[in-house]
């Protein structure tokens, strides 16, 4: 189905979301997300939930449906892509590999805030969304609500304009706080 694209973990597809594990989620909302018309306008999607609220399935979901649809998908972990970025940095080739990381239609990051960004991670980060703002959409899944992304980042100043761009076309999802993993 072409989940080999994107680099996804898992094949999950959103027929097979069980919608009565999470009743926080509406199901009206996540099937206008499946459209991707948030994809096509370059907007930003944040799926927020402690870990085990499925929030990376329905971010896979979502990846595959706009594969799909034909639009390009990049998924990585927030740690992989940081490790990345900062190896990039640190080799003199930042630039290209924001180039290549503003290819894809929809950059899906996974687990965001978890753990932590160091500092010049976060500054990594930033030139990244920038380089995608408005242009290229961006899905996040994260365990940490938006209040505490300051400590995610280390940095309000750097935080508020990570969040300045990430807010100005988006969809926020808070997935309830319950686990839908068995004990």
């Amino acid at each position: 189905m072409g989940s080999n694209t994107a680099q996804f973990p898992f094949a999950r597809e959103l027929d097979g979301f069980d919608f009565d594990a999470q009743p926080s989620l509406d199901p009206r909302q996540i099937r206008a997300l499946a459209t991707c018309r948030w994809t096509t306008q370059g907007d930003a999607v944040l799926l927020l939930g402690s870990l085990g609220t499925l929030n990376t399935h329905l971010a896979v979901a979502l990846g595959c449906e706009a594969i799909r649809q034909t639009y390009s998908v990049q998924f990585a972990a927030a740690a992989t892509l940081m490790a990345m970025l900062a190896k990039a940095h640190d080799d003199g080739l930042l630039d290209k590999q924001l180039t290549i990381l503003a290819r894809p239609k929809l950059l899906i990051i996974d687990k965001l805030g978890y753990p932590p960004f160091e500092a010049n991670a976060a500054h990594l980060f930033f030139w990244l969304v920038s380089r995608r703002y408005e242009c290229g959409s961006i899905l996040i899944t994260s365990n940490r609500s938006v209040g505490e992304w300051k400590s995610v980042y280390g940095c309000a100043v750097l935080a508020t304009a990570i969040l300045d761009r990430l807010f100005h076309h988006s969809t926020v999802i808070t997935i309830g706080a319950d686990s839908c993993r068995p004990g």
